[in-house]
């Protein structure tokens, strides 16, 4: 059995004397013993599950078992997809990084926040060059600059140590906007012969 489909009880398992019977089609069928509960649902073919064993009486439905945990499966498969899974990237620069070199790692960080991770991007100063973090501050706001258009601020420009740093998340209305450009540039490339 699957673990991630939580221990039901089914048929004889239920131990509550009186339960509250749901029907083949969902109808409440009432309030009755056990035994009434599984003899209706043995006249029909199908399994007693309990659905609900924290209601007071237990709630038990009239079904078939196995349906029942395929539909549970599917169901916490689905939820599973749409939960967004998001990664911290990291981007390491110097102060002395070059321009062409800066345009890469922006053009990574950009593929990072079009997935919909979170990007680090950190500065390191090595030696005597944290006397001048000005230029730290400088390559971090020129990053920012080559990506505001998909981008938004998840933490300001921060000092630490020996290190500088700004955290980048993606913003889901730039992000749009910027799929559309490239569509529209893309259709416009492809037309023009």
């Amino acid at each position: 059995m699957d673990r991630s489909v939580r221990k039901v009880r089914i048929n004889n398992e239920i131990t509550a004397p009186v339960v509250r019977v749901v029907g083949v089609e969902g109808g409440q069928l009432g309030i009755m013993p056990i035994s009434d509960a599984l003899k209706s649902a043995y006249e029909h073919g199908l399994d007693l599950v309990e659905v609900a064993p924290q209601a007071n009486p237990p709630v038990c439905r009239i079904i078939d078992f196995g349906k029942y945990q395929y539909e549970q499966h599917k169901r916490e498969k689905q939820q599973r997809k749409q939960q967004q899974q998001t990664q911290l990237k990291e981007i390491r620069l110097k102060i002395v990084t070059d321009t062409h070199d800066l345009d890469f790692k922006a053009r990574h960080a950009r593929e990072f926040l079009l997935e919909g991770n979170k990007v680090k991007v950190t500065v390191l100063f090595r030696g005597r060059e944290i006397t001048h973090k000005e230029f730290g501050e400088q390559i971090l706001q020129q990053f920012w600059q080559r990506l505001e258009d998909v981008a938004k601020f998840d933490q300001p420009i921060r000092a630490e140590g020996r290190t500088m740093t700004m955290i980048l998340a993606p913003d889901k209305d730039k992000v749009r906007r910027y799929q559309k450009q490239l569509q529209h540039q893309q259709q416009s490339n492809d037309s023009t012969p």
